[in-house]
């Protein structure tokens, strides 16, 4: 199967030839460990079979978080913990866009813009849910932040997990109802004025055009109507890794990679294909800035209200099925394996493969 790493290995000298000069120490820093990963450049492991004798080379992951293979064990510990804090209420999915006319600008500047987005859309669902027309109380806010479309093009948005409910100022919880959060299209202009205020008090040395406010922006504000543990699964595709996966990479061919798409207008899978280095540029533009949160929490399920949240979850009563205990943090490599040999014995740790050094991709 065609990997992302592969893609790097044959095309990553061409594009450093032409974007090196640009290219983001981020982004850098992606090629380099995505290219090394799983490979003797990081060095790894020799175990062998305690019954047959068979040896087998294993190598160190880079860890990478826009690695498409590393991370599954930190995924599922992620959504362990986030099962954990739900509570046994009603939840909506809320989805904050921003038009395409600031898409160039955000990618100019990732770190401050990327922020705001949160925040904004943050201060627009907490104000317009404790208004006691709607909810009457504040919610707990879980955002995971997305940048892409799904054939990799610059898209950035936030999808915002909610409580179907609020705490009011007595402390007594209030169920919102149970097909409606907040109106859409007041989130919308509330969401464009919060986002136009906290972005030009970011960047003072930007003009933003009075015409956005001219713009419909667009926001999703559904129930999740399948579940808060399938909206949550969802969202934790992509906490450890970004924009692709190595699934949908079908080819790498005459210096194109071909990869399907699922398309949201007639629901079918599609294929894409672009040259080598167009499809690095489009991936790494959603390789975000070194140290940048991507999922944020807010009001009931903020981190300085973990206390408050557990109280909650005890009042109002236990979810039907006890949430799943976290993954182990062992190592995959603490444990024994068996062996693919002989089926019989145990493939047993001896010996450390140090590191190897490579050169850029």
């Amino acid at each position: 199967m065609p990997e992302i790493a592969a893609i790097i290995r044959l095309f990553g000298s061409a594009y450093l030839a032409r974007f090196g000069d640009r290219l983001l120490p981020s982004h850098a820093r992606v090629l380099r460990d995505l290219t090394a990963c799983r490979t003797e450049v990081l060095g790894g492991h020799l175990a062998e079979c305690d019954q047959c004798g068979h040896q087998h080379y294993s190598y160190h992951s880079c860890r990478n978080r826009s690695c498409p293979t590393c991370h599954t064990g930190d995924r599922e510990r992620w959504l362990a913990r986030r099962r954990g804090e739900l509570l046994p209420v009603s939840y909506f999915h809320v989805i904050f866009t921003l038009p395409a006319s600031l898409r160039e600008l955000v990618w100019r500047h990732q770190k401050q813009l990327y922020a705001v987005l949160f925040k904004a859309a943050a201060e627009a669902l907490l104000t317009l849910t404790n208004d006691p027309r709607y909810v009457g109380g504040e919610v707990g806010i879980l955002s995971v932040l997305h940048t892409w479309t799904r054939q990799l093009g610059r898209h950035p948005h936030v999808h915002c997990l909610v409580t179907g409910g609020g705490l009011t100022t007595e402390g007594e919880w209030v169920t919102a109802r149970k097909r409606y959060l907040a109106p859409a299209p007041a989130l919308a202009k509330l969401f464009r004025g919060r986002f136009m205020a906290l972005a030009r008090k970011a960047l003072p040395e930007e003009t933003l055009p009075n015409t956005l406010f001219e713009t419909d922006w667009v926001v999703y504000c559904k129930p999740a109507l399948q579940g808060s543990r399938k909206l949550l699964d969802y969202l934790g595709r992509y906490v450890h890794r970004i924009a692709i996966t190595n699934r949908r990479i079908l080819a790498i061919h005459n210096n194109h990679v071909t990869f399907e798409y699922k398309d949201s207008r007639d629901h079918c899978w599609k294929r894409c294909t672009l040259t080598g280095e167009e499809f690095l540029r489009r991936f790494l533009c959603h390789v975000l800035p070194r140290g940048f949160h991507k999922v944020r929490y807010y009001g009931l399920l903020a981190p300085s209200r973990r206390k408050q949240l557990r109280h909650l979850q005890w009042s109002l009563a236990e979810p039907e099925e006890p949430a799943p205990a976290p993954p182990s943090e062992q190592s995959e490599t603490a444990a024994p394996q068996p062996c693919p040999v002989c089926e019989i014995g145990l493939m047993v740790f001896v010996a450390l493969i140090p590191r190897t050094p490579r050169g850029p991709p």
